[in-house]
């Protein structure tokens, strides 16, 4: 190559690349997008991000420069892993799949681990809430084995593995996987999970009431209703504008469930009164099956003919009737996870 020749590449190059003012700015967007998700109706939150995901896709079009190909291909896997996540919410379990496969892809490809363990933690969790609690197990597993992972992003990853070793009867790794996931941990941060946070960080709340599930599968219902309790109390503490309705009603669900398990009906009710409140757009696929499981919990012969059981499974199936899952959704898993 002569040096016209290598002058005339790097000014094609050079005039191949975008402002990095313009990915400043995706990327603003992007930890919006995430950080404002728990506020945001999941069908709108899917299309906002939609509409990011194809302007940062557009960039990419318009850049050689190999570093903000890079960068740009990072957002891109952030974005399709927010999408995975509303997908998720509103009952869609094959492109939410698909969708955190892509992000997986995207954080393999440019070697950002916290993203690939992220999607990895998301695919578990669709996993076994389509009926395959062992791929859950093996994926959160080799998701912990990635390299530059926070304390927030392990925490999440062990609450994740927890919960499938529960569906699949093993109480013991169940145990040793909550133990693990309320560590302390090591002062270890990454910039997914700690630095963007938002939907991609894990709470202490959200901890709470993740153990609190996991609890309520290995019939520990004195575990179940402690962390639904302090999953409520955790989220109190924060200002308004950072409490998480669907943590909230995924705890007072818990609660309510842990309840009915000491034969407590009334409190199941009161705790349920939380849950009523949640928007019906906001109705979210972890809030229906947890709702859902009650109800199938309040057709146990004991309850027939009790007028307080009788009302709260009506109101269960009211509840759940005109949430995205059931009005948006295929059902595809859905029905088959709520009986």
């Amino acid at each position: 190559m002569t040096a016209e020749e290598a002058l005339s590449g790097a000014d094609e190059t050079a005039s191949a690349s975008i402002s990095d003012n313009t990915i400043d700015e995706l990327r603003d967007q992007v930890r919006a997008a995430a950080q404002g998700y728990h506020l945001t109706p999941p069908a709108q939150a899917y299309e906002a991000t939609d509409l990011l995901r194809m302007a940062i896709e557009r960039q990419r079009d318009r850049t050689q420069v190999p570093v903000q190909q890079q960068e740009l291909m990072i957002l891109n896997g952030q974005a399709a892993a927010l999408l995975s996540v509303a997908a998720f919410d509103l009952g869609y379990f094959q492109p939410a799949r698909s969708l955190a496969r892509t992000a997986a892809m995207f954080g393999e490809t440019t070697r950002f681990t916290p993203l690939q363990a992220y999607a990895d933690g998301t695919l578990a969790y669709i996993a076994y809430h389509t009926g395959n609690p062992t791929e859950a197990v093996t994926k959160a597993t080799r998701a912990l084995t990635y390299d530059g992972l926070g304390d927030v992003a392990i925490r999440r990853l062990q609450a994740i593995k927890a919960r499938a070793h529960a569906h699949v009867g093993d109480v013991v790794s169940a145990r040793r996987a909550i133990q693990l996931s309320t560590d302390g941990g090591q002062d270890r941060y990454d910039d997914l999970h700690d630095v963007i946070a938002g939907e991609f960080a894990f709470s202490p709340e959200r901890l709470a009431m993740s153990t609190s599930t996991t609890a309520l599968l290995m019939g520990d219902a004195e575990r179940a209703e402690a962390d639904a309790q302090r999953a409520l109390v955790l989220l109190a503490q924060r200002p308004q504008e950072a409490q998480s309705a669907h943590v909230r009603a995924g705890a007072a669900a818990d609660l309510a469930h842990a309840r009915l398990l000491a034969n407590d009906v009334d409190g199941a009710a009161d705790a349920l009164e939380l849950v009523w409140a949640v928007p019906a757009d906001q109705r979210k696929t972890g809030i229906v099956v947890r709702t859902a499981r009650i109800a199938r919990h309040l057709t146990r012969p004991v309850y027939h003919g009790a007028p307080l059981p009788t009302m709260l499974r009506e109101q269960i199936e009211d509840f759940n009737r005109v949430s995205p899952p059931h009005r948006l959704a295929p059902h595809v898993g859905l029905l088959a996870i709520e009986s």
